[in-house]
């Protein structure tokens, strides 16, 4: 834990908590390059799919990380726009796959219409946020109306309306060019912010030191405190969120400094799929030995995942024989 700003100057694949005592703020900052870069680049999306998918893939890292149990959290949008579905899966603390579908020529129409930003490719539907616990755990489910508002404002409206906890979500994701032994590369970054506002009791008891704030800082009356950090977090631009050379800890310093904030010890996230050969081998397993048949193509059971597009080959005499 620290309140000194960029100690971890041009980190990527990170998660950043932070606190602001003085206006009963807590949040999280998150920064990703390789780990959606690679899931992006492994789908060719077109650069506004891309988009979509990153800035999804953001919102569900900054919820996930505030998780306290192992487990998964799982967002998916099911909408009538260009990008039909989008889905994130994350298995806390640290993991992380998506994916999207897209209609590729409603995409491009929407393109050369001048309206391929990510809340007119979602228009309207439905954001579902599953929590799972695993083991005997009942599932927790929260669904959100998207109806062209945009990742931003359905994650703001989740947490008013199933949490009731003031909340404002920054998102945001570019493309960027990296040279390499071959010339310039494109990447894909993303970045993000959440903040929410979590007043004391009305006895205005602070249990922790007020970080860099000044001496004789003023409090402010809980509606002041919000308004004013909703303010705050309003003046980021997304330039900012997704800058290699400005760490989040020198971020959060900029926008936080007079109120004191206190940074706590970074969290990794990378790119992770689950699947494997054992795992699509059991659930071959699970089909009749007709409907197995039916998989046959070119003598052989071959399934692809998804998420990673590893491909699986598989005789179809392995199962016979085991049978």
């Amino acid at each position: 834990m620290s309140t000194i700003p960029d100690i971890t100057h041009g980190a990527d694949d990170i998660v950043v908590p932070f606190q602001v005592e003085e206006i009963d703020l807590r949040g999280r900052v998150i920064r990703l390059g390789r780990s959606v870069s690679t899931m992006i680049d492994r789908h060719g999306y077109p650069a506004p799919v891309a988009r979509v998918l990153a800035e999804a893939t953001a919102l569900t890292l900054l919820l996930g990380s505030g998780l306290k149990f192992d487990g998964r959290l799982i967002l998916q949008t099911q909408t009538n726009g260009p990008v039909r579905m989008v889905v994130v899966d994350v298995a806390t603390p640290d993991r992380v796959r998506a994916l999207a579908r897209f209609d590729a020529e409603a995409v491009d129409a929407a393109i050369a219409a001048g309206q391929a930003e990510p809340a007119s490719l979602l228009g309207d539907g439905q954001l579902v946020m599953t929590i799972d616990q695993g083991g005997d755990m009942q599932r927790y489910q929260g669904i959100v109306s998207l109806d062209g508002q945009g990742l931003e404002k359905a994650a703001d409206q989740y947490f008013r309306q199933s949490e009731q906890i003031d909340t404002r979500v920054r998102l945001a994701a570019a493309e960027e060019f990296v040279a390499g032994d071959n010339g310039l590369t494109r990447a894909w970054r993303a970045g993000g912010v959440l903040v929410q506002h979590l007043p004391k009791a009305s006895t205005g008891h602070r249990d922790l030191d007020p970080g860099d704030a000044p001496d004789g800082t003023a409090i402010p009356e809980p509606d002041e405190a919000w308004a004013e950090a909703r303010a705050l977090t309003d003046t980021i631009g997304d330039d900012e969120l997704v800058d290699r050379n400005l760490s989040p800890e020198r971020l959060l310093f900029r926008l936080f400094h007079e109120r004191g904030v206190r940074v706590f010890d970074a969290q990794d996230v990378r790119e992770h799929c689950t699947c494997s050969r054992d795992r699509i081998d059991g659930i071959i397993r699970s089909f009749s030995k007709d409907e197995r048949r039916d998989m046959v193509e070119d003598g052989a059971i071959t399934v692809t995942c998804e998420y990673c597009s590893s491909s699986y080959r598989f005789a179809p005499g392995e199962f016979d024989a085991a049978e």
